[in-house]
């Protein structure tokens, strides 16, 4: 009896020993590298519409006035008069009508469209300020992550010269709530880089486009 309590404390000791080294042995699980996970691209603004003007009015013509004739009066019945020589009486004189120039056709008029009003330029500079932005405020939701959720967001927002976002909206959703939370969650009282001095537009509209993917 005295002999098999050592060889059982030997072997719990021995069994401890292999608990404590078996987290050692075992590897760690491999890190997810999310670094280019969400990617931002800019996408090109639309041109702005083109509005149409209304025609002018047709300009109304007058007919051309009808030559009007003199018809001389009917001559006035005279008492018989007294048997006299005849004598002859010239023919009643007859008014010609004025000849009536021609009036000339009215010339439609065409409306002239104004030019077309030129979008906001977004400097090269700014770009990237915008960008870097971005990219360090970006998120990948970890429950849609691990539900392996990917897609494609269009977020398009209007921003001040002080970097204040005026308004914002997903227009072209991921398919999935989650990232398309995280998408408006990044733009929601954010404030953006200011206008560098070469930008004198008091406010611009951005477009990019938002990809949410993972490496497999």
């Amino acid at each position: 009896m005295r002999a098999a309590l050592p060889v059982s404390a030997a072997g719990h000791a021995a069994i401890i020993g292999l608990l404590l080294l078996l987290p050692a042995v075992m590897p760690a699980p491999p890190k997810i590298d999310l670094t280019h996970a969400v990617e931002v691209v800019f996408t090109p603004a639309a041109p702005p519409p083109i509005v149409a003007q209304p025609a002018a009015p047709p300009i109304a013509t007058q007919p051309p006035t009808q030559p009007i004739v003199e018809q001389p009066p009917p001559p006035v019945p005279k008492p018989r008069p007294k048997p006299v020589q005849p004598v002859d009486r010239p023919p009643p004189e007859m008014t010609l009508p004025l000849p009536v120039a021609p009036v000339p056709a009215a010339t439609p008029q065409v409306a002239s469209l104004p030019p077309p009003a030129q979008a906001p330029v977004i400097s090269a500079d700014y770009r990237s300020m915008l960008s870097n932005w971005l990219e360090s405020h970006k998120r990948y939701p970890e429950d849609a992550r691990q539900r392996g959720e990917e897609g494609r967001a269009v977020l398009r927002f209007r921003v001040d010269r002080n970097g204040r976002v005026l308004d914002y909206a997903v227009v072209s959703s991921t398919g999935y709530g989650d990232l398309d939370a995280a998408v408006e969650s990044m733009m929601r009282g954010a404030t953006l880089p200011p206008f560098p001095a070469s930008m004198t537009s008091p406010e611009i509209e951005v477009s990019v486009t938002i990809r949410f993917g993972l490496t497999r």
